[in-house]
């Protein structure tokens, strides 16, 4: 699985949604920050954020985070990221609740 496609979809996506004008990643210190101009208000935004992010990721084994940074004038900074979940992927041996064992 190649991040690199899931965001450049995302990215594709929300740039041609009505009321976007410009969406780009921009990564500071390994952490993708998403930077939006739109004339479009906060919540608006966050819904673009999440159906586009959740349809990017669909039949993949995925999870996306996205928390508000900054606002000025029109530009809307988030930091959003894509990643795998920390699951177990074998038994430990140590009879935990979660094990994998258990799951069907």
């Amino acid at each position: 699985m190649d991040l690199n496609m899931i965001w450049d979809f995302f990215i594709e996506q929300l740039q041609l949604e009505d009321g976007i004008e410009a969406a780009h990643v921009k990564r500071s210190a390994g952490i993708p920050f998403l930077y939006i101009q739109s004339n479009k208000d906060k919540p608006d935004i966050e819904h673009s954020i999440k159906k586009w992010s959740a349809k990017a990721m669909r039949g993949k084994r995925l999870h996306s985070d996205t928390i508000f940074f900054r606002e000025k004038e029109s530009l809307y900074v988030y930091r959003h990221r894509f990643y795998v979940p920390q699951e177990k992927m074998f038994c430990c041996g140590n009879l935990c609740v979660d094990c994998v064992r258990l799951k069907q």
